[in-house]
C-alpha cells in the first residue's frame, strides 16, 4: 500500500479488518459468480478488498477485467490516486505494467495492459466503452450513482453483466454505498443475495451479534447546554450488548470484531451478499465519540429542516439506505380497502369511461377506469395484452382494439363505451407505430402521449395544450394532423398517490378498487417514491424502486390525462346530471322488449325512426306505432257532412276554385342515429 494512498502503508494486513478475508473467500469460490458487498464508508472495500483482487488477477491469474464507475472523472482519479500507487510499490506488478512509460500503448488511463490480459476503467456515462468488451471479471463501483439508461441505450450495469456471460468462469464484483430505501441498487442486489452479515461475540457474555448504532449509548449531563449536542455527553459513548446490557469499549469493541465471523441468513444461489458499517471499523476517526458527535449534528440539522446531514449519516456510517418519512398506503392497505364489483362493469356513480395504455416491446399494459362526479373513479380492469407492438394494424393491438370497443355494462342495466384513451409512446421504440395507431383512430378520441422529461416536469400540468405532429403544405404543422399530448406526470403522480389513494370511503378523488384485480397491480401502482433526483439533489421526483415494475401506476396517470382531456375535473353538477339522465334513458330502452303484436320498442325507434325533432307531438314511449299514413281517415272523411248551406249564399265547398296544391314540407334537420350498444361522451 502506498503512503500517497493510505495512512498505513506497507504491505496489507488483513487483522486490522478481519471481515474482508471472507469476501477474498467468496471472491475464489468457483461456485459464487457475483459478489455483493453493501457497506459504509471507512471499511477498507476499496484497498482491502477491490484493489488486492485487482492485484492478484494481474499477477497470479491474469484475465481481461473491466470496471465501471459512475462518471469518467471517478475512474480517472481511481488510476490515479489508487490503482497507480499501488503498482508503483508492489514490485511483481510494476513489472507486468508499464506505467513509468506514459506513451506506451498499455499504459492509458483507461487501459492498462500486462501479460495474459488487460485492465480497463469505463464510466456509467460512456455505454460504448462497456458494450464493446468482453471479459470474465467485471466490477462496478457505487452502483447506486450509476447510469440507469444512456443514450436510450439501456442500463450500463446490466450491459456490462452481459459482456461477461460467454465465459464459464465468470465473476461480477458489486460494491458500494446504498442511497434511498427501495431505489438502491446495491440494497436490491444485496437483497437477492445470501445476505451474510458479521457477528461478533460480547466480551462479557459470549453473544453473537451485529453491531447497529441503535445499541449505542451515551450519557446525558443536566447541567450542560451545548448548541448542538444539547445535553449529551459524546465522550461517554460505549457499545450496548442487546443480551446483557454490558457497555463495550472501543478496545473492546475491537477486540471483539477479530473474533467475528460471517454468517448467512439467506439460500446461497450463486451470489455471496456481505453487508458491514463503520462501527466495525478500528481506524481513529471511527471511534465511538465520533460516531456520535456526527449523529447528534446530523440530528440538529434535521430539526432545523436540513435532512442532508441524516441521510449521510445512515448511507456513510450506518451503511443502510435512508428510508423518507411518507405517509402514502402500502400496496396490501390499498387491497384491502377493494370492493365487490365485477371486472368489465361500471359502479354507480361512474359515467365517463377512459383507458390508459402503457406500450412495451412486447406486451401493452391498460387500465380502465371510470370517472364520476368530483373526479370520484373506478377500475374496471387492469390487465396487459401480450403481442407483438411493431406493427400498428395487427398483433397486439387489434386485441387493444377490441378491448377499446367493446360495451361496458353499467349497474343501473345500461352500457358504456369508452370516451378516451391516452396511449404513451414515450419509448423512442415505438413512437413512430403509437402515432401510427392513433393518426387513424382519433375519431374516438385516443391520444398519443409523451411523459415530461425530469426538468421542469413538476411545473407540467396533467393535461395542457398538444404539439402538433404532421406537416402540411410547405412544411408547416398540418391544422388537422395528429397531435402529441405531453403529460405532467409529476403532478399526476403526487395528485394520486400522496392524495387520492389516502382517501377512504365514497365522494369527490377517491379511487376504488375491484377485489379480482389481478394480483400485481398493488405492487405495482406503490412502485415508486420521491427522493432527491439524481441531476438536481435540490429537487425531489418520483423514482421507481430497485427491481419493481411500474406499468399500473404509469397506465392510472395515463387514465387521469385521458379523463382530463374530457374535463372531467371541470364539469359541473348540471353535466353530471345530463349525463346520468342520459345512461337512465339507455337502461330505459334497453329494457324494453317487441310485444306479440309486433310493438316496436324504444332501441329500435331510436335507431331506426325519427328523432324527437322530427315530430312536435311526443307520445308515450309505450305508444302503439302510427297506423299507415294510407289507412288514417280525417273527421270530415270518415262521416257524412252536414248540410250547413243557408240559402242564397253559396256554399264554398262547392262553388268556389279548387285550393292550390299544399306545399312541400320544409326539410329538417335528422340528428344520426345513436350508436348502438353503449354511449359515450362525446354524444353529450
Amino acid at each position: 500500500m502506498s503512503p500517497k494512498a493510505t495512512a498505513k502503508p506497507g504491505a496489507y494486513n488483513p487483522d486490522l479488518t478481519p471481515w474482508v478475508v471472507g469476501i477474498h473467500e467468496a471472491l475464489d469460490d468457483p461456485a459464487t459468480f457475483e459478489v455483493v458487498c453493501m457497506k459504509s464508508a471507512q471499511v477498507a472495500w476499496t484497498d482491502g478488498v477491490l484493489l488486492n483482487y485487482l492485484g492478484k488477477r494481474i499477477d497470479i491469474a491474469p484475465v481481461p477485467m473491466i470496471v465501471m464507475f459512475a462518471k469518467e472523472q471517478a475512474a480517472k482519479e481511481f488510476n490515479s490516486e489508487k490503482f497507480e500507487p499501488m503498482v508503483e510499490c508492489s514490485p511483481r506488478l510494476a513489472s507486468k505494467i508499464p506505467i513509468t512509460r506514459s506513451r506506451d500503448k498499455e499504459n492509458r488511463w483507461q487501459y492498462k495492459g500486462f501479460p495474459g490480459g488487460f485492465l480497463k476503467f469505463v464510466g456509467s456515462n460512456s455505454p460504448s466503452s462497456v458494450k464493446s468488451t468482453p471479459a470474465p471479471i467485471t466490477a462496478v463501483e457505487e452502483p447506486d450513482d450509476c447510469n440507469t439508461n444512456v443514450k436510450d441505450q439501456g442500463d450500463t450495469i446490466t450491459l456490462l453483466r452481459e459482456r461477461s456471460k460467454t465465459y464459464a468462469r465468470r465473476k461480477m464484483i458489486f460494491g458500494g454505498t446504498p442511497t434511498v430505501e427501495k431505489l438502491s441498487r446495491i440494497e436490491a442486489a444485496y437483497l437477492a443475495s445470501d445476505q451474510r452479515k458479521f457477528y461478533i461475540p460480547c466480551p462479557h457474555c459470549d453473544e453473537p451479534q451485529v453491531l447497529a448504532f441503535e445499541h449505542v449509548r451515551w450519557d446525558e449531563d443536566a447541567t450542560a447546554s451545548h448548541e448542538v449536542f444539547g445535553q449529551a455527553r459524546p465522550e461517554s459513548a460505549r457499545y450496548c450488548c442487546p443480551h446483557c446490557g454490558s457497555l463495550w469499549t472501543d478496545a473492546e469493541k475491537n477486540r471483539a470484531v477479530r473474533l467475528g465471523k460471517w454468517r448467512a441468513e439467506a439460500e446461497f444461489r450463486g451470489v455471496a451478499g456481505f453487508y458491514i458499517n463503520e462501527l466495525y471499523s478500528p481506524f481513529p476517526g471511527s471511534k465511538l465519540v465520533h460516531l456520535v458527535e456526527k449523529y447528534l449534528q446530523a440530528k440538529h440539522a434535521l430539526a432545523a429542516g436540513d435532512d442532508t446531514k441524516m441521510r449521510s449519516f445512515r448511507n456513510n456510517t450506518e451503511g443502510l439506505p435512508y428510508a423518507y418519512p411518507t405517509d402514502i398506503p402500502a400496496g396490501d392497505e390499498l387491497r384491502v380497502r377493494a370492493e365487490g364489483y365485477a371486472e368489465f362493469t361500471v359502479p354507480w356513480g361512474g359515467l365517463v369511461l377512459v383507458a390508459g395504455v402503457d406500450v412495451q416491446h412486447d406486451r401493452l399494459a391498460i387500465v380502465i377506469r371510470a370517472f364520476g362526479r368530483g373526479e370520484e373513479s373506478w377500475l374496471v380492469y387492469w390487465g396487459e395484452i401480450f403481442g407483438s407492438t411493431m406493427n400498428p394494424n395487427a398483433g397486439a393491438w387489434l386485441d387493444l382494439d377490441a378491448l377499446l370497443t367493446r360495451d361496458f355494462r353499467h349497474a343501473s342495466g345500461a352500457t358504456l363505451r369508452l370516451s378516451a384513451a391516452s396511449i404513451d409512446g414515450s419509448d423512442g421504440n415505438r413512437t413512430e407505430i403509437v402515432n401510427a395507431y392513433v393518426r387513424s383512430r382519433r375519431a374516438r378520441r385516443y391520444m398519443a402521449i409523451k411523459g415530461a422529461s425530469e426538468q421542469g416536469n413538476d411545473r407540467r400540468e396533467i393535461f395542457s395544450t398538444p404539439r402538433k405532429v404532421d406537416t402540411g403544405k410547405r412544411h408547416k404543422a398540418a391544422k388537422s394532423g395528429l397531435e402529441t399530448f405531453i403529460v405532467g406526470t409529476t403532478r399526476a403522480k403526487d395528485l394520486i398517490l400522496e392524495t387520492r389513494f389516502k382517501l377512504q370511503g365514497n365522494g369527490a378523488g377517491a379511487y376504488h378498487w375491484y377485489a379480482t384485480v389481478r394480483p400485481d397491480y398493488w405492487d405495482q401502482v406503490t412502485s415508486e417514491v420521491k427522493a432527491p433526483s439524481k441531476l438536481n439533489r435540490a429537487r425531489k421526483t418520483w423514482q421507481k424502486k430497485g427491481g419493481a415494475r411500474n406499468e399500473a401506476l404509469d397506465c392510472e396517470v395515463y387514465a387521469l390525462h385521458a379523463a382530463r382531456s374530457v374535463k372531467t375535473n371541470l364539469m359541473q353538477e348540471a353535466h353530471w346530471s345530463a349525463l346520468e339522465q342520459r345512461l337512465r334513458q339507455r337502461s330505459l330502452l334497453s329494457d324494453a322488449e317487441p310485444d306479440e303484436g309486433g310493438q316496436v320498442g324504444d332501441d329500435q325507434v331510436d335507431e331506426a325512426g325519427p328523432s324527437e325533432g322530427d315530430n312536435p307531438v311526443k307520445t308515450s314511449p309505450h305508444s302503439s306505432p302510427p297506423a299507415d299514413p294510407g289507412q288514417v281517415e280525417t273527421a270530415a272523411e270518415s262521416s257524412p257532412s252536414a248540410d250547413t248551406s243557408v240559402p242564397g249564399v253559396s256554399s264554398p265547398a262547392r262553388d268556389l276554385a279548387p285550393p292550390p296544391a299544399p306545399r312541400p314540407a320544409a326539410k329538417r334537420k335528422t340528428r344520426p342515429p345513436p350508436r348502438s350498444g353503449g354511449y359515450s361522451i362525446s354524444k353529450w
